[in-house]
């Protein structure tokens, strides 16, 4: 047994030395799984932290090589995006920490943090801040606001962040600290947690109590459920006659995916997921219907369309989820909204939220209702449901012999190369809808799409996350050409740090969702086609822009497969992605798709509002259909 440390001893330490050291000893404990809250740093300097925090990794390295490694990134928002695509992978139980400058650096980061917010994901930030004692201000990069000269690049992160604080003393670091660490371990809290550090105040000692850096661990709640709520609960499912559950991403956080089948086996109660949900279920499980929602498939949206009772688990209710509040049309739909935080518990005014955790409280609704099952009748239409989908997804998957397939077929493609605990990785485009209907997640962790914030970007830092998360998968990124151009360069890291992953990136010269989208109100694909610049001021002419994005990727060190447009692209593509898969580094396989070509209607809806009033045809009919269909949208007060 180590001996405690005497009481009252101190070390000499820098203020990024200390925050360092410390963050190198948090522990987060989630049942029988302990593991490092923080198993490393990422961090591009500048005169911000580079004397700071950057000299105490320097030092770290030296006197401890392994206790918090640090990696390099080639975009502050990239370093966030790779700390979700872990945490994810994680279960919450992990994330990065992430380092940049004053100014553009800080700046760069806040995408990332609207991101990790958004998705209710941990990532913990550490951008560099100005000098506290501003005497020599203002300094290179500072934002000088002349009615508040206090404001910085900074404050931006405090509607971005879960938790926000600044470091202005040395000796605010210990509470500091200690109160983010609570936030970024606290399932209901979770999010972008961010400690700004002047670069001043980095760099100042002070006497550091030993106790701040020993080991501390941080247990992961899981509340019970309250025998009120969940009784009444109970007595709604028991009372229904078509209850539907809408599976979110909380199910697989709590890893309640266990529980789940459990439940739904025992009462037959069909199953639909948010993006988020994916692997909630596995495609083939008698009660999976897929995805719901604006991008969901048509038996989930049939069957959610008639339920009297809606059992949200894990759910935040965006609005794919509920196809913009049209997708639960019963006159008296009732809503059992199960989720750790309360903000989400209470949506859509139901009066029978559970706030609790997703695996005990589906463990209490199992011992409750064990006796209790559907009717014969859902029962049957369920599963005709099902079969007829399937059918529809094996349809969309046959290789058609085009010479530019369509969207659908390269997805079938894909997923006849990969292996079942292969992880897919999305986020951004027309891939998340197409995936969200067709992909058949055969593992829980098998489906990875970002789209609580949808970030074209995403794709490649997060799938280098998700192979750091979980080095014996193989993460299958699935990027269009619009999200690709975005933030490509992370596949320079991938190539530095020897991290395979497996790139299927998909060009269709343009915006193919917003293109798509576009159409629908009556914009005609406007602003959305990757063209040469015409003599009329527009971009909606025919001659496609020479860019190789096949020879930008092997210009970085990767690997590249390229698939050739003709009758065979497909039994060419499968080939493809399986030597990707056998190949030992990062490969990128580069195929054409048509975006005219679409996957099969889901009868979801989306709210995208329409001109009012115009001179343009297309936008008068896109306005006209736009008002049949808000006028089914609900209150969905349950």
């Amino acid at each position: 047994m180590t001996e405690s440390p005497r009481s009252g001893a101190t070390r000499r330490m820098t203020v990024g030395q200390a925050l360092l050291e410390f963050l190198a000893n948090q522990w987060t404990v989630d049942g029988d799984e302990r593991e490092r809250t923080i198993p490393g740093i990422f961090g591009i300097f500048g005169h911000g932290n580079v004397a700071g925090l950057g000299q105490a990794v320097k030092q770290l390295h030296v006197e401890q090589p392994g206790l918090l490694p640090y990696h390099q990134a080639r975009n502050e928002q990239a370093m966030v995006h790779q700390a979700v695509g872990f945490a994810r992978m994680r279960r919450r139980r992990a994330t990065y920490a992430a380092t940049a400058s004053v100014g553009p650096g800080a700046a760069n980061m806040l995408t990332g943090a609207a991101l990790a917010t958004t998705n209710r994901l941990p990532a913990l930030l550490l951008p560099s801040d100005t000098f506290a004692t501003r005497t020599t201000d203002p300094v290179l990069q500072q934002i000088e606001m002349p009615h508040d000269t206090s404001l910085q690049v900074t404050d931006a992160f405090r509607p971005l962040s879960r938790f926000f604080d600044r470091v202005e003393r040395p000796e605010q670091l210990f509470s500091i600290a200690l109160a983010a660490m609570r936030v970024l371990t606290d399932p209901a809290e979770t999010g972008a947690v961010t400690i700004a550090l002047p670069e001043d105040v980095q760099a100042e000692a002070l006497d550091v109590p030993v106790s701040f850096l020993q080991p501390r661990e941080w247990h992961v709640r899981r509340p019970l459920p309250e025998h009120g709520p969940l009784a009444r609960a109970v007595a709604a499912i028991a009372a229904a006659e078509r209850p539907v559950i809408v599976a979110g991403g909380g199910v697989l956080y709590s890893g309640a995916e266990q529980a789940l089948a459990a439940f739904v086996e025992a009462t037959g109660i069909p199953v639909g997921t948010s993006q988020a949900g994916g692997g909630s279920l596995v495609w083939d499980h008698p009660q999976y219907l897929g995805g719901i929602g604006a991008t969901g498939t048509a038996a989930a949206n049939a069957i959610a369309a008639q339920a009297d009772v809606v059992i949200g688990i894990g759910t935040r209710y965006s609005d794919f989820t509920t196809a913009s509040r049209t997708a639960f049309q019963h006159p008296d739909v009732t809503f059992v909204n199960v989720n750790v935080a309360a903000f989400d518990a209470y949506k859509h005014g139901s009066q029978l939220p559970v706030v609790a955790d997703a695996r005990e409280t589906l463990v209490a609704l199992t011992e409750q209702l064990t006796s209790h099952s559907v009717s014969d009748r859902y029962a049957a239409e369920i599963a005709d449901r099902k079969r007829s989908w399937d059918e529809t997804v094996d349809a969309a998957f046959a290789p058609s012999g085009l010479a530019v397939p369509g969207q659908s077929e390269i997805i079938g493609a894909v997923q006849s190369a990969t292996d079942p605990r292969d992880v897919v990785v999305q986020a951004a485009g027309s891939l998340p809808g197409d995936l969200h209907k067709l992909w058949r997640v055969r593992d829980p962790l098998g489906y990875h799409v970002e789209y609580a914030f949808s970030c074209m970007g995403y794709e490649i830092a997060g799938g280098i996350g998700v192979r750091r998360a979980a080095p014996d998968r193989d993460a299958i990124v699935m990027v269009g050409d619009g999200s690709y151009l975005m933030l490509h360069t992370e596949l320079v890291t991938a190539v530095a740090e020897g991290i395979k992953i497996v790139v299927v990136l998909i060009q269709n010269n343009g915006y193919a969702s917003i293109g798509h989208l576009s159409e629908t109100v009556g914009s005609e694909r406007y602003g959305t086609k990757y063209r040469y610049l015409d003599e009329t001021g527009s971009f909606e002419g025919e001659q496609v822009l020479p860019v190789d994005l096949a020879a930008n990727a092997r210009s970085y060190g990767v690997d590249v497969i390229e698939v050739q447009p003709g009758p065979n692209a497909i039994e060419d593509l499968t080939a493809a992605v399986r030597q990707a898969k056998a190949n030992d580094r990062t490969t990128l396989v580069h195929v054409h798709a048509d975006p005219l070509v679409y996957a099969p209607d889901g009868d979801g809806w989306w709210d995208v509002p329409v001109a009012q009033t115009s001179t343009l045809p297309s936008t008068q009919q896109a306005r006209a259909t736009y008002e049949q269909q808000v006028a089914a949208q609900r209150p969905l007060l349950g």
